[in-house]
Formats: C-alpha cells, sequence, structure tokens
C-alpha cells in the first residue's frame, strides 16, 4: 500500500510539473524564427518581399482573389499573409521550408502549387527576413497566437 502510495504522488509530481512547463511555454512563447521586432530585418524583408513576393501575394499581404478556390487547372490562386490569411496558422519552421522549397515539394503526393521554392533566389537571412516583415504587420493578438503556435511545434521537437 506505501509502494503504491508514493507511486501515486510521485506520478502526481511528474504531472503538476509537466502542467506547470506547458502552462509556463504558453505563458511566455518562444517567439520562434522570424526577427520581427528587429526593425532593420523588417525593412529589409519588406524590400525583399516587394522585388519577390508582391507580384502574387499583392503589395498589401492581400493575396489573390478567391484564394480558396482552386482555378481550371487546379491551382490555388496565391493567400493572403495579412492576418486574413493562413500563413500564421502554420509555425515557422514550416513557413520556412515553404518559402525555401516550393509548396509541391512539402505538401507532396501531387500536390499542385505555383508557389516555388525561393531557397535558390534568396539566402536563409533573406527568407526570414521577409517572413519578419510579414509577421510585423499582423495585430498584436495574432502575433501573440502565432508565438503560441510556435511554441507548441518547439515542445514536440
Amino acid at each position: 500500500m506505501l509502494k503504491m502510495g508514493a507511486t501515486a504522488v510521485a506520478a502526481a509530481v511528474l504531472i503538476g510539473a509537466a502542467g506547470f512547463a506547458v502552462g509556463q511555454m504558453m505563458a511566455d512563447p518562444v517567439p520562434g524564427l522570424f526577427p520581427y521586432d528587429d526593425a532593420e530585418r523588417v525593412a529589409n524583408g519588406a524590400a525583399l518581399y516587394a522585388e519577390n513576393c508582391a507580384s502574387c501575394h499583392g503589395e498589401q499581404l492581400e493575396g489573390q482573389p478567391d484564394w480558396k478556390q482552386r482555378d481550371a487547372d487546379g491551382y490555388l490562386p496565391a493567400p493572403p499573409h495579412d492576418a486574413a490569411g493562413h500563413t500564421w496558422h502554420h509555425p515557422d519552421e514550416q513557413l520556412l521550408a515553404i518559402v525555401t522549397l516550393g509548396t509541391e515539394a512539402i505538401v507532396g503526393g501531387g500536390y499542385k502549387s505555383n508557389m516555388q521554392g525561393f531557397g535558390d533566389v534568396l539566402s536563409e537571412d533573406e527568407i526570414l527576413d521577409v517572413m519578419a516583415y510579414i509577421k510585423s504587420t499582423w495585430p498584436e493578438q495574432v502575433v501573440a497566437t502565432h508565438n503560441e503556435i510556435n511554441a507548441r511545434a518547439s515542445a514536440y521537437e
């Protein structure tokens, strides 16, 4: 009986510690890879975005019209990167991979996308700067939610 009680206490301590760690992680989420609070990198990202991304994703990050509806060839139009879009629903690592390698390479399985990879066009730091620019435009609550998504994703690494 004593051994069983000690096991229950040990389990309760472990569960409590895990709950505390998750609570701390959510209260102080990891900001992720994108240096969205670095003004110099955000400015560089804005220039790179205008040069490489705006023609498809819009000058104001608004995306293409009807971005959720496939065209006659089966491709989705470029989504918005503002708060109305879904970019912030994905952790930084996944977004970096999509921009670097292209959507088709990441999704696989014959998925069709016009989103090319930019790994041969931009350096990793330049891609991070573009993503920092995009994230810097989101409302505070969206940034906080995205940071929580990053924290959850890093908890599984």
